[in-house]
């Protein structure tokens, strides 16, 4: 299990037990990293925008905390320190972000956040229970897994004060800068909104965090917070994963869409996203067989309490 602390200026104190469901070991996917890949890649776990299984979206902004476009530049680009994409408004309802039309959102700047509410309490269910649609998008270079991608924390809360902070892992180098506009490989990522291009989101399943602290109520969950990772490897600034490693992401960004650009948060219906193995169903041919054995049980005890009825008037 991985303690894992993060402190953001003028927000409540996000504390996380948990360990990831997922395992390297036990999940190979193609590409370099153990993690599923975006949705427009066989084996991804990704929801499509237009999902059946969508039962609502988010209704409520709650809060919008801007950072800067560039944490350490108080200037910014030059003439707006924060991003200028920043109706919130434009994170509610259903996703609609594309390839050709990718402004409909807002954006964080450098270690900012915003926090969403729902018109219904999001419930844990089997499999998947949300998914964070972003507007990014994969190079095209012929490269697997070659995408830009900006990459944001992900919290729950059930009464609007404690958040829980789902345990992300970041597996790309930290060796050398990604830069503004470098690429990310996202079978490196894992449990960070950010990872899938537009009109994919990249799922959340809240067991994760069940059992966590008895301050989440993981089947009353009135509100999101996403909060941008600063994609910097100079620890001055850098933003760190569950396990303590720095996350390598786009740095610096200074433009007005800077940091993660949110289009939507998804809610998923109670029904399971992958297959559920402990309710299994019984095939027809099956029910048949033991109908027949059934009515044929019924038919001897018939018989057999007749003969005794008989026997009893003789």
């Amino acid at each position: 299990m991985t303690l894992y602390l993060k402190l953001v200026p003028a927000m409540v104190t996000t504390c996380v037990l948990a360990t990831s469901s997922l395992s390297a070991q036990s999940l190979p996917y193609p590409g370099a990293g153990p993690y599923p890949p975006a949705g427009d890649t066989p084996g991804n776990v990704s929801i499509s925008a237009s999902d059946s299984r969508i039962v609502e979206w988010a209704s409520t902004v709650v809060s919008y905390l801007p950072g800067k476009d560039v944490i350490p530049d108080p200037t910014g680009n030059g003439t707006e320190p924060y991003p200028t994409y920043n109706n919130s408004a434009l994170a509610l309802g259903p996703a609609d972000c594309t390839y050709n039309d990718p402004y409909e959102v807002v954006s964080l700047g450098d270690g900012g956040s915003i926090t969403l509410g729902f018109a219904k309490p999001i419930t844990n269910g089997p499999g998947t229970d949300f998914a964070v649609y972003t507007n990014k998008f994969k190079k095209s270079d012929g490269v697997p897994n070659d995408y830009f991608l900006e990459l944001a924390y992900v919290a729950v809360s059930s009464d609007g004060v404690n958040f829980f902070t789902f345990p992300s892992v970041s597996l790309t180098q930290t060796t050398t800068q990604v830069g503004g506009f470098g690429l990310l490989d996202p079978t490196n990522i894992y449990d960070l909104a950010g990872k899938d291009i537009s009109g994919y989101g990249t799922p959340f399943s809240l067991q994760e965090l069940a059992g966590i602290s008895p301050l989440l109520d993981v089947n009353h969950i009135i509100q999101i917070r996403i909060t941008d990772v600063v994609g910097s490897i100079n620890p001055t600034y850098a933003s760190y994963d569950s396990k303590g490693n720095i996350i390598n992401a786009p740095y610096p960004t200074p433009f007005g869409s800077s940091g993660f650009s949110l289009d939507a948060i998804a809610v998923l219906s109670d029904t399971d996203t992958y297959p559920v193995t402990d309710t299994p169903t019984m095939p027809p041919v099956a029910l048949l067989i033991m109908a027949l054995l059934l009515l044929l049980a019924a038919r001897q005890t018939h018989q057999s309490n007749s003969s005794d009825f008989r026997t009893f008037l003789t």
